[in-house]
């Protein structure tokens, strides 16, 4: 019999590990899933199913019709069986980045397309991201969300891996997209551009600099956001109020007040992007037909 005293330690390292390891987790059932996070729990990871997805789809995404043209044009390649690339998706912040890989999840999960979120951190896990979905009747989006790295760090390794296919490959069923405000995924320096030569009047990177192309020449497309002009960022103003003016059954309210205001809105936000320019629109649409319902 043991002693009572040792059973009582047993009974608290027994509960301190509980306490350490992850509930059960069902299997995912990607047949009503259409998008999972990999979690990571003290040193185990799994997906766990992402259960309200921003039900956001391709036409509310204004000013930016040639990247969603390349994206998209990329993803029914994809779905079709044919050759397809990994994307690196890079601009300036708010200018629909993310939003437009949700938009192509909502427009192509029916036809099986699903999506697999991962932290930047949670990159080295991708060997076994990579297991848990290789073998399903799906194609998969694994998807890292406005990354950035510094030289060295594991995931930046892991993820050049994978899409060098030196270590391993990623299954024919999944590609990697990702969002980046960053053209190479990493900081650039001025003391980066000290080891460039001219050679035959060309020049040529120093080791820094090539380093730092290396990962994002492994995307098959760079697709860039840009910032808009006021003309783009009014015009995209412009197009969600009347949306949301519809939405709400009321007759569109457009003239040079709501111009300037939204001028002003973008001056006061320093941005004109995607992003301010509908923050602007619920805005103004919302204040004006409260003032209606007043009158």
């Amino acid at each position: 019999m043991l002693d009572p005293e040792l059973t009582v330690q047993l009974k608290r390292v027994l509960t301190s590990l509980e306490q350490l390891l992850p509930k059960p987790i069902p299997a995912l059932d990607w047949s009503v899933t259409c998008a999972a996070n990999w979690h990571k729990h003290s040193f185990v990871g799994y997906l766990e199913p992402l259960d309200v997805v921003e039900q956001i789809v391709l036409g509310d995404l204004l000013g930016i019709d040639e990247q969603k043209r390349v994206v998209d044009e990329n993803t029914r390649q994809f779905l079709a069986g044919l050759p397809a690339n990994n994307i690196l998706l890079w601009g300036t912040r708010g200018t629909g980045k993310s939003a437009l890989v949700r938009a192509i999840l909502n427009n192509y999960a029916g036809q099986g397309l699903r999506v697999v979120q991962v932290d930047k951190d949670d990159l080295v896990h991708l060997p076994d991201i990579v297991d848990a979905i290789k073998g399903e009747p799906y194609r998969f989006i694994i998807f890292s969300d406005d990354i950035s790295f510094e030289v060295g760090e594991s995931s930046y390794k892991m993820l050049k891996s994978a899409l060098d296919g030196s270590v391993y490959a990623t299954p024919e069923n999944a590609l990697i997209y990702v969002t980046s405000n960053r053209r190479h995924l990493l900081p650039e320096y001025e003391s980066d551009n000290r080891g460039a030569m001219m050679v035959n009047n060309e020049v040529h990177h120093g080791e820094a600099v090539e380093e730092k192309i290396s990962l994002s020449g492994r995307f098959g497309l760079w697709v860039g956001f840009h910032p808009f002009s006021q003309d783009q960022y009014l015009e995209v103003v412009r197009q969600w109020t009347s949306k949301l003016f519809a939405k709400m059954n009321a007759d569109l309210v457009w003239g040079e007040e709501e111009r300037q205001a939204a001028i002003l809105w973008s001056q006061q936000k320093s941005d004109c992007s995607g992003r301010i320019a509908y923050q602007f629109a619920n805005h103004w649409v919302g204040k004006r037909l409260l003032e209606r319902r007043k009158a």
